[in-house]
């Protein structure tokens, strides 16, 4: 053990005892001890005793002194140069990213045109607000009081505006490229390709002239070229067929399939479950809690919610879509109507959000959820926010989309209803429901409860203080990836 400077060590002070010892006891022989050990009223045996007696008393004292080292200089030793007193836990030990900064015309210049990004109408109004839209002061009543001020009608294709303000802030994010293991590009694809989609004079040009320009750029970046892109991430605030045109003449850009974008692994509201580089992420919904309190509010207000309804469609039919599945399950409501709740959204009644469809979420167990306009829809998260439990009827439509959201056993948290017997009336979806009993249903909805801070985008810039949402899951398994693929080599 080092021994402090300035500070007797038992060791010193026994030996300091032993040379002013009196001559008489220096000069006693070993076999004396014999001596010592026997009782004895001699006086310079008690003296003797007394001494050995104090310097145990003392030695014992001194090991149960609670020494912090920290108090004290260390002896200079350029081995032992780190210093003792500071363990601090590394909390980038996963990852640190570093955030480019494109050209202001990839995203800063697209959110400024928000006037022009949508064939019918302003999207300003969505854009507000950090991306997260305008305030929904008319669920006053409907939510608890105090969390009124969480609750927005958030647009489904702003995840690349929310990643982007999150990311800036992120505890992880260096200024120095050199010290990154992932590289964030903060392009707005989904918000330039938008304006294009439903323009009848838009060309292909058009559709990838942002992409085009984002990947020119990116091609000279050092650390591009360094990797290949495998260690780089973006955001694509749309569903990946958005983005994977074939032929001039279909929907849609070619920014997936443009030389350049193969490695980079991109997060998207729905993914191609056969690309390893798609990672799906939760659709943004209206609740956007301000702290950990929030969530665990939330939580406890739809877990305590008394629902009244066994099962709700919030949606509309395809009329230019034949045998649209939808329509079928919008008439079984219907007719099913004391034991169904419908909320039409014909038009764009629901296209940002409604009280109903919140309402109708939090008064029912289940949730019918079919295939949206592709595989997925918003309504699964604002379903499942509501503490309902998803009812699917195609896999595509959760399982093989957000494994790092949702939990891992299917059954825990939702129901799947083949729809082909659904079709044939081979199966009721009421009659399905019904078996299930009121433990089985709470148990699912516990399931449901606890993961809801996995499908929620927190309000705070820097995020929530313990809780991890939808942003950090995500971060946190890109980080997880690009450590992954550098261990096993991983890359081709």
């Amino acid at each position: 053990m080092l021994s402090h400077s300035g500070l007797p060590t038992p060791e010193t002070l026994s030996s300091n005892k032993k040379h002013n010892k009196p001559p008489e006891l220096l000069s006693l022989k070993s076999n004396s001890l014999n001596s010592v050990l026997l009782p004895s009223n001699h006086p310079r045996t008690c003296l003797l005793l007394a001494i050995l007696s104090l310097q145990v008393i003392l030695l014992l004292t001194l090991r149960s002194l609670p020494f912090p080292r920290h108090h004290f200089a260390p002896p200079f030793d350029a081995a032992a140069s780190v210093p003792i007193a500071i363990e601090k836990t590394d909390q980038c030990c996963s990852g640190r990213v570093f955030v480019y900064d494109l050209p202001g015309a990839l995203n800063r210049e697209i959110l400024a045109s928000c006037d022009n990004l949508n064939p019918w109408s302003s999207r300003c109004d969505a854009l507000s607000n950090q991306g997260f839209g305008q305030r929904a002061t008319a669920l006053s009543g409907l939510v608890p009081e105090n969390l009124v001020p969480a609750w927005y009608w958030t647009d489904q294709f702003v995840s690349e505006v929310i990643f982007h303000n999150r990311i800036m802030n992120h505890k992880c994010r260096v200024m120095e490229p050199e010290s990154a293991t992932a590289f964030y590009i903060p392009f707005y694809v989904g918000l330039a390709v938008g304006k294009y989609l439903w323009s009848n004079t838009s060309t292909a040009k058009d559709r990838d002239h942002h992409c085009e320009v984002m990947l020119k750029w990116l091609h000279d970046q050092p650390y591009y070229q360094r990797s290949n892109g495998w260690d780089h991430f973006m955001t694509m605030g749309r569903i990946t067929w958005d983005f994977r045109r074939s032929k001039d003449k279909d929907w849609g850009s070619s920014c997936i399939y443009l030389p350049g974008m193969r490695n980079i692994t991109r997060l998207l509201i729905e993914r191609n479950p056969w690309d390893y580089f798609d990672i799906g992420v939760p659709y943004p919904t209206g609740f956007h809690p301000r702290s950990d309190s929030d969530v665990v509010e939330w939580q406890s207000f739809v877990r305590n919610r008394n629902r009244n309804t066994l099962f709700s469609f919030a949606g509309a039919t395809r009329g230019a879509i034949r045998n649209d599945f939808r329509g079928l399950l919008l008439s079984h409501c219907r007719n099913e109507s004391d034991a169904c709740r419908v909320v039409n959204c014909a038009g764009s009644r629901c296209s940002n959000g409604t009280s109903a469809i919140l309402e109708g979420f939090l008064d029912s167990d289940f949730c019918l959820q079919p295939r949206g306009d592709s595989f997925t829809r918003r309504s699964i998260f604002d379903c499942m926010v509501a503490g309902s439990i998803p009812v699917f009827f195609w896999k595509r439509t959760a399982y093989f989309q957000y494994e790092w959201f949702l939990p891992s056993e299917p059954g825990s948290y939702s129901v799947y209803i083949d729809r082909n017997a659904v079709k044939n009336g081979t199966a009721s979806v009421r009659q399905v429901l019904e078996k299930y009993s009121k433990e089985d249903v709470s148990k699912m909805r516990e399931k449901v409860i606890e993961f809801i801070p996995k499908f929620l985008y927190a309000e705070p810039q820097e995020g929530l203080e313990t809780v991890k949402d939808a942003f950090d899951i995500a971060i946190d398994g890109v980080f997880r990836r690009f450590k992954e693929q550098e261990e096993w080599g991983f890359k081709w």
